[in-house]
Order: structure tokens, then sequence, then C-alpha cells
């Protein structure tokens, strides 16, 4: 894996050299290229300039920043390097808040971060533990592809996993989406038949237990139409309307009863 960041953690006058590492990656995701459908070649994209109509070549490729309408300032690369703040290099710890408080809706994109020098493990290490024992969450800031990102960063094995948080003006308010779901509760009993359904499915956190069923029928189907054998179209029920709640939710509990004895007993195998 190679850093994709490199640079400081400050936490008053103590520093030590980290380095973040993406972790998620799509790499393994079925992908598809552009194709010309007559011939079956590859397709590649051609950058045309929009007033001459000429194709452009990379070395002429640049960007621009709009003014005014069809204006453009050029700006290059190394005017863009040479803009650096701190935060270009340093994560300096500028808060420490409860994990609970972060609203999930801010949390963006994961790295691992780990000390990029020997020297600097003990210090880590401390800043680490410090968060573990108090069960809080650092607060920073750094410069990632060219803008600068909230990060929160907590103990996570031996490392810290870093959070890149998103701006308020990046989250939409939830208010008008909900507006015109009603106020009122459900009544009680049909509460308690929904939680008893609930205490059926009860497990325990297993990510391995997902996987893309999308992505499989894909291959599947791709794999058929290599091979030219026809594929079957799926056919699925659609949900029928609920016309009494009380009783579907009466005969979905009637349903789960034996996977809810398993679950339960899964459970308490495991606690």
């Amino acid at each position: 894996m190679r850093p994709y960041w490199k640079g400081y953690l400050k936490l008053a006058l103590v520093s030590c050299p980290i380095a973040l590492y993406t972790a998620c990656s799509t790499s393994e995701r079925v992908t598809f290229r552009q194709i010309n459908k007559a011939t079956g070649n590859r397709l590649r994209q051609q950058l045309i300039d929009e007033e001459t109509e000429e194709p452009v070549t990379p070395e002429q490729k640049g960007r621009g920043y709009e003014i005014a309408k069809g204006r453009y300032l050029a700006v290059d690369d190394a005017e863009l390097e040479a803009i650096a703040i701190e935060s270009t290099h340093v994560v300096e710890i500028d808060s420490f808040v409860p994990r609970t408080e972060i609203d999930q809706r801010f949390l963006d994109t994961p790295y691992y971060v780990m000390p990029h020098e020997p020297f600097g493990q003990e210090a880590f290490a401390v800043i680490r533990e410090a968060m573990r024992c108090r069960g809080l969450v650092a607060l920073g800031r750094l410069v990632l592809a060219k803008r600068e990102r909230v990060i929160a960063l907590e103990p996570y094995g031996k490392g810290l996993l870093g959070t890149s948080l998103r701006y308020p003006y990046e989250v939409r308010d939830a208010t008008e989406c909900f507006a015109d779901l009603p106020d009122s509760p459900p009544a009680p009993e049909l509460l308690s038949l929904a939680d008893c359904i609930l205490d059926s499915k009860v497990a325990r956190f297993e990510p391995t237990a997902f996987h893309d069923r999308y992505e499989e029928a894909l291959l599947a189907h791709l794999k058929a139409k290599q091979d030219g054998v026809p594929v079957p179209k799926p056919s699925f029920a659609v949900p029928q309307r609920v016309i009494n709640l009380m009783e579907t939710l009466r005969r979905s509990l009637a349903e789960q009863k034996p996977s809810a004895a398993k679950a339960s007993a899964r459970l308490r195998k495991r606690a």
C-alpha cells in the first residue's frame, strides 16, 4: 500500500510523522469500457476546443477559473502547488469530542493512519492511548486533493482510523424531506408486535455475511453470454399493499418464530 498523504500529527508541542492510507478500494468491482457497437473496438475520448472545434492535445490541456461568461483565468499546476497552508503538511488537533456527538451524515471517507517514521511511534502511541482511555475522537484539518478537510481521528487497533468529514453546506437538512410525515406515534399493540419481529432478527454485525448479489448476477449473465448460453430472466413478486397492518404483523411474527429461536441460541453461544 502506498501512502495517500504524508505529514505530521501535532498535539500542542508533541508531534510525530504520519501517513494516511485509503481504507477502502473499488478495484474489485466489475467495470465496463465504452466501445464502438459497430466494430467492437474500444473508444477513446478526445478533447475538443469549444470555439474552434479543433482537437486539443494533452500538452495543451490546462485549468481555468471562470471569471465571466466564457472568460477564464488560466491557472497552472505550479501555482496550485505553491498555495500551501499549515494543514497541507500538518494535522493539528483542534479539539477532542465524544464519538457519539458526530452526526453520521458528516462521515465521508475512511483512512488508516500510522506513524511514518520509527522515531515518531512513541508519541503516536501516547496520543492514541490517551484518546482510547477517554473514549474521545480528535478533530483536526488537512489538505486532501486541493481542499482542506476536517478529519476525525480515533483509535483503531494499533493505529488510528481517520475519517474525513463533510462541511455543513454539503449536508442537506432533513426537515424539508420529512415535513409531510405525521407526528402521531403508532398504536402500542402494533409496536409490541413489531418489537417481537425485531427480536427474531437481532444479530451481530458481520460484514462478510453481505455480498453484492447484483454483481454476482451480472457476472453470471456475462459468463452465460460469453458461452452462448441463454439466461432466463428472473421474476420477482411485487410486495402487496398492506390492508390490515395488525394481521400482517401477526403473520410476519409467526413466520419468524423458528428463525428467532436459532438466532437467540447463536447469540447466547457467542456471549
